[in-house]
């Protein structure tokens, strides 16, 4: 007997209200932003695969072994992540065809997950895949993929403009000379905008036992003596100066937590020249990493680089799968976040300033309404992050809309980000959150709480000019 292969077709109302009255209006709203330019504030894609344009080498590395949500639901599922691909480099073709069977034989896991969503949507409305992938379907889609990539139509730059990118943030170390920036811009066949991110979390983190090889670096970099607490701030504010130069407008911070309680400059000194000969002991360098992102704040009023913190995650949970892999392979596990009082030095001192703009991104969702819309409902610096990482789930937004507009409406919130490394996801995950807000403020319209036009004019600015606004695009 034939087997029937169940067919891969996304069903346009998806995310949608179940109820009909409310699914109207929805579909209504949806339909004005469906196609609107994509504005993405915070990511990881790499600038050198939109300066290069380089074809993608194969199904695996494209879809599966860049995006840890897949990998390391897989890898609970007993996979390995070296037969994923993760840290191996390009893959032989069999390992990639092997590395693509695993995702495809376990595709249920993924049912009810947001990863199941973008990846539906990249395979059916990106690679025009019509069956649904399976252990029986993984050759063929594997194939009917492979082939789809040896085309200029699905090549970098052409996916960019297919996806309608408005802009792109990628994520930099402070030591970046940003020369693939520079390159992109200059090149006269690139029309999109590609901007660059401040990331200095490894330079402030003292106990690293690669901190002060990096703060050597950093000052190489800015070309200033880091040998001392003064050097070592003023190379961040001359890398933070050639990071706008070259068309930054925001600085990214993740720690383990938000606080940011002040030290007098003998005591940071004295920890700092501690740390640099590796004699500081480990609550001597949070003190010294929390005192250094209050300074963080002041430098953002100062250089107009926006502030965004999202603190809480114990990073490399498993030791070993990070001694093997390296970072961000799945296993960075979240916390509970305290920011009332751990962000009062800070907004005490800046909070109020016209420079600073700060977004405060959370994944211990209990935050949203205790936290942090009472705090972007009074600070005029403060604006609440969209849902992230783990939150950047349908059940989640929806959570993360009822907490926070009560208190702070819609206009103190982000507009979407969605973070992620994997390129083809990209208009996946932003129609994601546009059907998601569509069904959102639908209720608020059949409820008799917004008219219909105030629905409209309010999803248009969530999606376009509310990121633009907030990250000053």
């Amino acid at each position: 007997m034939p087997i029937r292969h169940a067919p891969l077709a996304p069903h346009p109302d998806r995310l949608l209200p179940a109820d009909p009255g409310v699914r109207a209006i929805a579909r209504r709203l949806y339909e004005e932003v469906r196609a609107a330019p994509i504005v993405s504030p915070h990511g990881h894609v790499d600038p050198r695969l939109l300066l290069d344009d380089a074809p993608f080498g194969d199904p695996a590395s494209l879809l599966v072994t860049p995006d840890h949500y897949v990998t390391r639901l897989l890898h609970a599922s007993g996979v390995p992540l070296e037969e994923l691909g993760v840290g191996r480099g390009p893959l032989p073709e069999a390992d990639a065809r092997r590395a693509w069977h695993r995702l495809c034989a376990r595709w249920h896991l993924f049912r009810g997950t947001p990863v199941r969503y973008w990846l539906e949507s990249e395979l059916a409305e990106i690679f025009d895949v019509r069956v649904r992938p399976s252990e029986d379907t993984a050759d063929a889609v594997y194939d009917h993929v492979a082939e789809r990539l040896t085309r200029d139509a699905y090549r970098p730059r052409a996916l960019f403009d297919r996806f309608g990118i408005s802009v792109l943030a990628t994520t930099d170390d402070p030591c970046d000379d940003l020369s693939a920036h520079a390159a992109l811009a200059a090149d006269p066949a690139w029309t999109g905008r590609v901007v660059p991110t401040f990331r200095p979390d490894r330079y402030l983190e003292a106990a690293r036992p690669e901190w002060a090889g990096d703060v050597a670096r950093l000052g190489e970099a800015a070309d200033t003596d880091t040998g001392t607490y003064p050097g070592w701030v003023a190379a961040m504010e001359a890398r933070r100066r050639y990071f706008a130069e070259h068309g930054a407008t925001s600085a990214d911070h993740a720690h383990e937590d938000a606080r940011t309680d002040p030290l007098d400059a003998a005591e940071a000194d004295r920890i700092y020249r501690a740390a640099l000969a590796g004699a500081a002991a480990p609550g001597e360098a949070v003190a010294l990493r929390r005192h250094m992102l209050l300074e963080m704040a002041r430098m953002s009023c100062e250089d107009g680089l926006v502030m965004t913190l999202h603190p809480g995650v114990r990073r490399g949970h498993h030791r070993p799968t990070d001694a093997r892999y390296g970072p961000d392979t799945g296993h960075d596990i979240p916390l509970r976040t305290e920011f009332t009082d751990a962000l009062r030095p800070l907004l005490e001192r800046y909070g109020t300033h016209p420079g600073l703009r700060l977004v405060l991104f959370t994944v211990d969702e209990t935050a949203f309404s205790r936290e942090l819309a009472p705090l972007a409902g009074f600070y005029p610096s403060v604006y609440v992050g969209a849902p992230w990482w783990f939150l950047d789930a349908p059940e989640a937004i929806r959570r993360y809309r009822a907490a926070v507009t009560e208190t702070v409406g819609f206009s103190r919130t982000s507009g979407f980000i969605d973070d992620t490394r994997a390129f083809c996801s990209i208009p996946a995950r932003h129609d994601m959150s546009r059907r998601l807000d569509s069904g959102h403020l639908a209720q608020l319209v059949a409820e008799h709480r917004l008219d219909e036009d105030e629905a409209l004019e309010t999803l248009v600015d969530l999606v376009g000019d509310r990121p633009r606004e907030v990250f000053r695009l």
